[in-house]
């Protein structure tokens, strides 16, 4: 037994370890569809560059038995399906805003349309008559050189309302708008717009695709998602509705008006007979309960089939037969599937309907479809990336199909990772995740980082991310804690609910609680803990800098929320604000937000060492938050260091400055913690 520990040891120093410039080489797998016969899976492989600074992303398609992976596109540039012809096989795709076809048999691809401005997010009707894309169009007129057209040289934005910047874009007048046009062979007959006139988007800003407009079954109709408020009314509310556009009449309804909040991902069953969608009850609080609704398109009854279950959904599918929906949900610090069998009668239905189909220490983060008795996920945990997952749903036993970054992977000595619970300073059970150091020895003392998670109310699970990877961070010889503090999805909806109002309150005390108990074990060497996070991880960062009363050595903030009345007064999505702060800063119902809660009324105990990361596109968290906290820092003496990437927004998607990014990080916990083991 000694000497197999003694061989496992040495097996494990032998193989490499996860470093930026590796973690930016492996393939990033993202599934498109099944084919019509559901023999196939098409998917997608994006590589970063680093050194050109952009990705390339080809189409591939693996069998679902398992086999080999045929490479389907290699043009440059990114490629995405479209259409899948059930009688030829032959497959439609998107290539630099134009369809191509790709016959089934041999040849090359054709391209099918030379659409001026190009297409966007194209479907197209089952009947394959027509097909519906979205594009930019000018409703509003706010640039100088549209208001005063002598005036060619100018440069100016005139707004008389809110929302006049959002995520990363200023305000343009521009709005995404739904088209639709016949369709014959690559021929586009003339686009029709279903929001003429309309100073809405659909999609959604900023991040809503091709899940937010579909076709109906039978071809008559384009049921669409959009939030038609603007200015003010836009800022200050989540209330997205679902329409129904016919295609004969030009007519549209709403089909979600009685609901306040959001609603979103409207899917039909093949059949056509019942419309399925995810919606919040609640207006202007995005992080409410998500429930799947289904309407019965014949008789127009709603139905709320998950009412009495305690959590929330991240996205559904209908099975082939329209008896079944499957979803993703998280819990316990993963994302697990479950199954609905649908009754015949929907006014019945409970959550003791609803079964667990997975469980593991691990995420499916999304179903791609069902192909025969099975369903296609994808899945992945803290020491491997997204992978495509053969599911069988009466098990609930994975195969997995794609094996992208295997070939790395088996280089890689892996990361130890651990549910712990602590007891909480109310008495309550708090979940964390640990993750060691691959040559972990328990006899030795390591450096030891708390994560903060942002959101604040998104689910802390077995995630891979490619700039705050866990499995990287712990390679580099430190011990990581990720608590599932209050806030967080997958422990019940009052637990998520309870950071609202709280910031600093008990979420902190949950953070403390977390690093206390695990900084107890003779492993973790207590003059070298650390404290990590982004957007509310940053926030809490900043917030333990005046709280900790000397249990961090070290500090990293990226796009943390400062000073929450400066910060309430130049971040955009006001429903987010009022929610999350009860409200303004000179009517707030929850007064400790701007003072007990507020990291800058905390300032004169700052005496850290600390990182502060800052995106200067940044309009959720504006750049103002990270320069008030670097120069306090500085003129307090404390070692501090500013890393200013202008050209990203709330997250940083280019491959050079994500390395920047990394480097960085790890130079600072180099010169903080000294990562060295005693």
């Amino acid at each position: 037994m000694i000497l197999a520990a003694v061989f496992a040891v040495t097996m494990a120093q032998a193989q490499q370890r996860m470093t930026p410039e590796l973690l930016w080489k492996l393939g990033r797998v993202s599934a498109e569809t099944i084919t019509p016969d559901g023999k196939s899976v098409i998917y997608g492989v994006s590589y970063p560059n680093v050194e050109e600074n952009n990705s390339e992303r080809n189409l591939y398609a693996i069998p679902v038995a398992g086999g080999q992976a045929t490479q389907l596109t290699s043009t440059k540039g990114g490629e995405s399906v479209v259409h899948i012809d059930e009688a030829t096989g032959n497959m439609v795709y998107l290539h630099k805003g134009q369809l191509w076809q790709l016959a089934s048999g041999k040849g090359g691809p054709k391209q099918l349309t030379n659409v001026e401005g190009g297409l966007s997010n194209v479907r197209f009707s089952p009947d394959g008559k027509h097909l519906l894309f979205s594009r930019e169009v000018e409703v509003k007129k706010m640039h100088s050189t549209d208001l005063y057209p002598e005036l060619k040289k100018s440069n100016a934005y005139v707004y008389d309302d809110l929302n006049y910047r959002h995520w990363d874009t200023w305000e343009d007048g521009k709005f995404q708008h739904i088209f639709f046009a016949s369709y014959n062979n690559g021929q586009l007959g003339t686009p029709v717009d279903l929001m003429k006139g309309e100073p809405f988007d659909a999609p959604q800003k900023p991040f809503g695709g091709k899940e937010d407009v579909i076709w109906s079954p039978d071809s008559k109709a384009i049921i669409y998602v959009s939030k038609k408020k603007f200015g003010k009314d836009y800022a200050v509310s989540t209330n997205t509705d679902i329409y129904r556009y016919d295609i004969a009449n030009g007519k549209t309804i709403n089909l979600t008006e009685d609901n306040m909040g959001y609603d979103t991902h409207p899917t039909y069953s093949a059949d056509g007979s019942k419309l399925a969608w995810l919606a919040m009850d609640e207006d202007g609080n995005e992080a409410d309960q998500n429930e799947l609704i289904v309407l019965d398109t014949k008789s127009g009854k709603k139905h709320n089939l998950t009412k009495d279950w305690d959590e929330t959904i991240n996205g559904f599918e209908w099975s082939n037969d329209g008896s079944k929906i499957w979803f993703v949900a998280p819990t316990k610090g993963t994302i697990q599937v479950y199954e609905i069998a649908l009754s015949k009668n929907l006014d019945k239905f409970t959550a003791k309907g609803i079964r667990q189909v997975t469980k593991g220490q691990f995420d499916v983060n999304g179903i791609v479809g069902q192909a025969g008795n099975n369903l296609i996920v994808s899945r992945n945990d803290m020491n491997h990336a997204p992978e495509l997952y053969r599911l069988d749903t009466k098990s609930g036993q994975l195969t997995q199909l794609t094996n992208i970054n295997d070939e790395v992977y088996s280089k890689l000595a892996k990361s130890k990772v651990e549910p712990r619970t602590t007891k909480a300073s109310d008495g309550k059970d708090l979940f964390s995740w640990v993750v060691y150091p691959p040559d972990f020895d328990p006899n030795k003392k390591y450096p030891t980082l708390l994560y903060c998670q942002g959101g604040p109310q998104s689910a802390l699970t077995q995630f891979y991310s490619m700039r705050w990877n866990l499995q990287l961070i712990a390679a580099q010889g430190y011990i990581v804690v990720a608590p599932n503090r209050r806030g967080m999805p997958g422990h019940g909806e009052e637990w998520n609910r309870q950071i609202s109002g709280d910031w600093g309150g008990q979420p902190i005390r949950d953070y403390l609680s977390a690093i206390d108990d695990v900084a107890k074990e003779s492993y973790v060497d207590k003059e070298r803990l650390g404290a990590i996070g982004a957007s509310y991880g940053g926030y809490s960062v900043f917030m333990l800098a005046g709280l900790h009363e000397g249990r961090f050595k070290t500090f990293i903030a990226h796009d943390g929320l400062f000073d929450m009345r400066s910060w309430y007064g130049t971040t955009e999505e006001m429903f987010f604000a009022n929610n999350e702060l009860k409200g303004p800063y000179w009517e707030t119902k929850s007064p400790q937000s701007y003072k007990e809660f507020n990291p800058i009324e905390h300032a004169n105990k700052w005496d850290t060492p600390i990182l502060i990361v800052q995106g200067g596109q940044d309009f959720r968290v504006g750049i103002e938050q990270g320069l008030q906290a670097f120069q306090l820092a500085q003129l307090k003496g404390i070692k501090s260091r500013l890393l200013y990437l202008p050209d990203e927004n709330h997250w940083v998607l280019q491959p050079q400055n994500a390395m920047v990014w990394q480097r960085e990080f790890f130079k600072w916990l180099d010169e903080t913690l000294d990562k060295k083991a005693n």
